[in-house]
């Protein structure tokens, strides 16, 4: 992670070796009996901890706002600091002013990792979030589909069980979708493109529900929604806006777009979930049906 932000540590770097240069030249060095021991190892060791905490979070993060915030202004803390130290070390002019400059990049390095901090907060937020549509899978502690980290079928129809017996008369809907022409996909760009897009794919879809909505990976290239409190038209409408979401990914593979979309069927689950997933089923096979004809006449 690093290598992402080699300019920003050879930035930092050059900035400390400047701080050297600086006070060696434009000051006088203090004889070893006045210096401040205190100071230097207070000051000095602000700028280590500091210069410690700028790598742990290059190393932990990629570029963007927050990155750059939380970094740019711990590498401020640094080299402020270690002007401050330098000023045990040497002397200089009470008429020059840029040491107090370089000082002042302390309390400046703080506003910026507030600022970080504030970014950073609204960002857990939504990684929070998204965790929590996950939490469901996380409570039974159980192995996850290999590609996509959803659960399987199997875990699909407990969940529709549980459903049905625990909260009966409650509305609940169940939606299939089905990605269009996978196996184009699979022979054009291979198996393991393919896997990337069920990835994609997937994600896209955590991103646009609710937390109380179960995603599952059904079978090959479907996945299939659970939507407790929710009646089989309010499923459609979003299955409606699940399907135009994929729609407007921009997935590449060997420097080309590959377009995807969804066909998608909801049923209410009031049945028994193997005759809930053969009737959708059998929807999604009507549809694909149709666009073949239409394709065919046009």
């Amino acid at each position: 992670m690093l290598q992402l932000h080699r300019l920003t540590l050879i930035v930092s770097g050059l900035a400390l070796l400047v701080c050297v240069f600086l006070y060696a030249t434009l000051g006088h060095a203090k004889p070893i009996t006045i210096w401040k021991w205190t100071d230097i190892i207070s000051e000095g060791g602000t700028a280590v901890m500091a210069g410690i905490w700028v790598l742990f979070t290059l190393s932990s993060r990629p570029g963007g706002l927050v990155t750059r915030l939380l970094a740019g202004g711990l590498a401020m803390i640094m080299i402020g600091s270690f002007a401050d130290c330098l000023d045990e070390f040497f002397a200089i002019s009470k008429s020059a002013r840029w040491d107090h400059w370089l000082e002042a990049l302390v309390p400046l390095g703080m506003l910026c990792v507030t600022c970080g901090m504030y970014y950073w907060r609204h960002e857990q937020f939504r990684l929070n979030e998204h965790l929590q549509k996950r939490e469901r899978l996380f409570r039974e502690h159980r192995a996850f589909d290999r590609i996509t980290q959803l659960a399987n079928a199997d875990y699909l129809r407990r969940q529709i069980r549980h459903e049905q017996t625990h909260r009966p008369g409650r509305p609940c809907a169940l939606v299939l979708l089905d990605i269009d022409g996978f196996h184009l996909i699979n022979r054009e760009y291979g198996q393991r493109e393919g896997d990337r897009v069920l990835q994609a794919v997937g994600h896209m879809l955590l991103l646009n529900l609710r937390n109380d909505d179960l995603l599952c990976r059904y079978a090959g290239d479907r996945f299939a929604l659970l939507m407790p409190g929710t009646s089989a038209a309010q499923a459609d409408a979003m299955a409606w806006h699940l399907v135009a979401m994929v729609g407007q990914m921009r997935h590449h593979a060997k420097d080309s777009r590959v377009p995807i979309s969804l066909r998608h069927a909801c049923v209410a689950a009031d049945a028994p979930p193997d005759e809930l997933l053969a009737r959708l089923g059998r929807d999604l096979a009507l549809q694909a049906e149709g666009k073949a004809s239409g394709a065919a006449a046009a």
